[in-house]
């Protein structure tokens, strides 16, 4: 099955001003609504609405942090959505960043990919229905039984950018999730996965031929994001590093706006799809003939209608 999903909700847009646009997501053609969360709204608030306003959309986390709830909080949001939504919710989990972890919920961000592990072994037996009672390495859970667990459970898909986390998505997860890449590095993470598992992967979007206004934009969230050391890592691995040197250069030493101008146009267009609204969607589709099973658009806020880019980013049948 072809998919085709979307990041809700939209900037600038009030959340219940939704309902319209959800509800014509699976008639354009979007197969999937994914969620998102760093400080504004939460990851399964907007779900649950949308899973009455759409009951043929797959619907999804992208990502829940593994730090910011207890185990058995995460497992009963999960299933609550995945009650409202049988057969057709996702829970994306990973192990998100320093800033959102200690800076904002204060708790410690240690062996992320011990805690990425174990949340997923830990859901896997509490999603299922089971009673656990498990000394995991990064924490311990005693007797702890879902009242209502969901039938069927959630799949379970792992936020993963380096070998390691990508081979754990691809071994006990049932996906991985990546962030920040260009259509031309899909095949490098793929590689890592093997040709089954389900890869998914938030597409940065701005619908404008203002290639100033675009590339402006972009340099803003590639500084903000690309700085923070697992994302800098990733381009490492994906051969960037050297290209984004003279950006990590400058934010270390604190000029911001020196660390958005050195970044070279070519990173902007890789990382960021703009363009009209048929070339935004050509290029969104070079991801999955390049080898990615579901983009999910990130729409970025260009002062122009958001539904009408929503509307016209559609697949084409």
């Amino acid at each position: 099955m072809k998919r085709w999903g979307i990041t809700i909700p939209l900037t600038g847009v009030p959340l219940a001003a939704h309902k319209e646009m959800v509800e014509r997501l699976p008639d354009l053609g979007y197969t999937d609504a994914w969620s998102a969360e760093t400080a504004g709204n939460d990851a399964f608030t907007p779900l649950v609405l949308a899973s009455q306003w759409a009951p043929r959309l797959r619907l999804g986390t992208a990502i829940v942090p593994v730090y910011t709830r207890g185990p058995g909080l995460l497992a009963m949001s999960a299933a609550t959505v995945a009650e409202l939504a049988p057969g057709r919710f996702v829970l994306g989990i990973g192990a998100s960043s320093p800033v959102i972890v200690q800076n904002w919920n204060a708790a410690e961000f240690e062996a992320p990919f011990a805690r990425s592990r174990d949340t997923l072994r830990f859901l896997r037996s509490a999603l299922a229905g089971e009673k656990v009672t498990e000394e995991y390495e990064s924490f311990s859970v005693s007797k702890f039984r879902l009242e209502r667990p969901a039938d069927p459970p959630p799949s379970i898909m792992l936020a993963a950018l380096r070998p390691g986390m990508l081979r754990l998505a691809a071994k006990e997860a049932d996906g991985a999730i990546t962030n920040w890449l260009a259509a031309s590095d899909v095949p490098k993470v793929r590689a890592e996965i093997g040709p089954d598992t389900e890869l998914a992967a938030r597409i940065f979007v701005c619908p404008t031929e203002d290639k100033a206004a675009a590339r402006g934009l972009g340099r803003m969230l590639i500084s903000s994001y690309l700085t923070v050391p697992v994302y800098a890592a990733f381009h490492d691995w994906l051969g960037r590093g050297e290209a984004l040197a003279p950006m990590h250069e400058a934010w270390a030493a604190g000029d911001r706006q020196k660390a958005n101008q050195v970044i070279p146009d070519d990173v902007v267009d890789d990382l960021i799809v703009h363009g009209s609204l048929d070339s935004c969607r050509e290029q969104v589709q070079s991801y999955v003939d390049n080898g990615l099973t579901t983009p999910i658009i990130a729409l970025l806020p260009t002062g122009e209608d958001p539904f009408a880019h929503v509307r016209g980013l559609a697949p084409r049948s």
